[in-house]
């Protein structure tokens, strides 16, 4: 360990900062794929597709763990001051 940088530190904050920077815009694009399905590939498309009863309960999951994420760190920002 450097006197100056606490590796173990910036370690975790890397971690964080990738799930929460990346992570949780991943699963939220995801949700709204689930939602939106593409088309038949074989013919033009005659309308919208609907996602069935899985892509919607697939994609609230996603909704609420990206929710769910949010409001934790509210109120750890929160509860820390």
């Amino acid at each position: 360990m450097n006197s100056w940088i606490n590796l173990d530190a910036v370690w975790r904050i890397v971690v964080v900062g990738l799930l929460t920077g990346a992570g949780l815009p991943a699963l939220f694009a995801l949700g709204l794929r689930l939602l939106n399905p593409p088309g038949p590939a074989d013919g033009p498309s005659t309308g919208r597709t609907t996602p069935g009863p899985v892509g919607y309960a697939l994609a609230g999951l996603l909704f609420a763990v990206v929710l769910a994420s949010i409001g934790w760190g509210i109120s750890v920002i929160v509860g820390h001051s």
